[in-house]
């Protein structure tokens, strides 16, 4: 019997769960997942005898060693900041460690504890990073075997809601992932190359230059630039290509629309704002506004960023109730943690609400002196609210990649993300199986 520790049940732990559960019999699992909610990871067991759940907190040392102890692989669905902690401990006790979250310096100063101890770590083991990592790998190694010279890459991720849910959303978006992390998304300048030239969006910036983005059969979309495309030209070994570029895909019309919200100031985390239990969302909107009693906040948000009152930007901000004499219902908090709380009440997932993932690469290279292109697409669809596309795709890779580790069928050792062969190709393969497939398509080379 070989045991697996989950840390945190939440939405995206959900399609992770599932797949040990099922497969749990087969292969001689017991699974024990750790929650501050208990009751939510006893939800997610539905009486399975080789499960548990139990009370969890990554602060009391004496659990967490015990736990971590008791098992042989330990996944962690924590908040990125506590992963440090977990890991720490399996490298200490010689347990091999799997998340879905960035690699940081912090973790990886943890490589030569886990290569002595001859166990595996694996950060960035989900969507993006993740699936991105994995899919883009396959192809920048198979198209370098083949001996082209690579002159191009860019890749975009996107979780969005399914057409079918959108109804009268204007915005066709919904949060299907950490909303903070929404709001919070671009700050700080991005960096990135294109055509051999180093290229910089500041964050004021960044929701006006964007790029339209076609996916066979789903039509097109917008992206903009992720902060900082230049870290991956090494882990790509793409030193010397003539574009790299990561963004982020929403649909066409958010980012304008978005960029309302940066120009006022509404999503900066950096103070926090006076009478908050008092404020309305209208309240919220004109307190960025200058002071004029004669004009509504209306006409003074559309004179200060150069909007037609009947502009469909206006109609999103409506539509939202950003116009409204609503109470936030906040006692504290700064600009951009009241702003999700406002947006939550309109972008949260209804039960009947699917979700979808859409990832698209295009790569460029030369065959001889002929520039060619290839691009490759993956669309995901979610169930329902809580078997959503986010939850396969962040967590069937973990799923995965854990079974290939208690099988023997990894055999590395110490810090890595995804991106040798020996990793990428089974997970690929399997996760093929599950509908996640990419499909490619060769088209005529396009240039900025």
């Amino acid at each position: 019997m070989q045991h697996i520790l989950i840390i945190g049940a939440g939405k995206s732990s959900t399609a992770l769960i599932n797949y040990l559960l099922d497969n749990a019999g087969k292969e001689q699992w017991h699974i024990t997942i750790g929650e501050k909610d208990v009751a939510l990871a006893e939800s997610k067991i539905k009486g399975n005898p080789q499960a548990k759940a139990v009370t969890f907190d990554v602060f009391d040392a004496e659990l967490l060693t015990n736990l971590v102890k008791e098992n042989d692989l330990v996944i962690s669905m924590l908040p990125a900041s506590l992963h440090i902690h977990v890991a720490r401990k399996c490298a200490e006790l010689k347990k091999h460690f799997l998340t879905a979250s960035y690699l940081t310096e912090e973790i990886k100063s943890l490589n030569g504890q886990f290569e002595n101890a001859g166990k595996l770590m694996i950060m960035e083991m989900g969507l993006d990073p993740g699936i991105d990592h994995m899919s883009a790998m396959k192809v920048l190694d198979d198209l370098r075997g083949k001996g082209y010279e690579l002159t191009g890459f860019e890749t975009f991720t996107g979780g969005l809601v399914a057409e079918e849910s959108v109804g009268d959303n204007p915005w066709k978006y919904k949060f299907t992932w950490n909303p903070r992390n929404v709001v919070l998304a671009g700050q700080g300048t991005c960096k990135f190359i294109q055509e051999g030239r180093y290229k910089y969006i500041p964050y004021q910036k960044l929701f006006r230059r964007t790029e339209a983005i076609y996916i066979p059969d789903y039509g097109y979309f917008e992206g903009y630039a992720n902060r900082d495309s230049l870290a991956y030209l090494d882990v790509y070994n793409l030193r010397g290509i003539k574009t790299l570029y990561r963004g982020t895909l929403r649909r066409p019309g958010y980012c304008a629309a978005w960029d309302v919200f940066v120009q006022l100031g509404a999503t900066d985390d950096t103070y926090q704002m006076e009478n908050v239990s008092e404020m309305t969302h209208r309240q919220f909107i004109n307190s960025f506004l200058s002071y004029n009693p004669q004009d509504s906040v209306e006409l003074k948000l559309a004179h200060y960023l150069n909007l037609d009152l009947d502009n469909g930007i206006m109609f999103k901000l409506k539509w939202l109730g950003m116009f409204d004499d609503e109470l936030v219902g906040l006692n504290q908090g700064t600009p951009a943690q009241i702003l999700e709380h406002i947006l939550k009440k309109k972008w949260t997932l209804d039960s009947e609400d699917k979700d979808m993932i859409v990832m698209w690469h295009k790569f460029n290279f030369l065959d001889g002196d002929k520039p060619r292109q290839i691009e490759s697409s993956m669309v995901a669809m979610g169930d329902d609210d809580v078997n959503t596309a986010m939850s396969k795709t962040v967590g069937l890779p973990l799923a995965i990649a854990a079974k290939m580790i208690l099988k023997d069928k990894i055999n590395l050792t110490g810090v890595h993300v995804p991106i040798k062969k020996e990793i990428y190709e089974p997970v690929l393969d399997e996760l093929t199986t599950t509908g996640l497939q990419f499909n490619e398509r060769e088209v005529e080379p396009t240039f900025y």
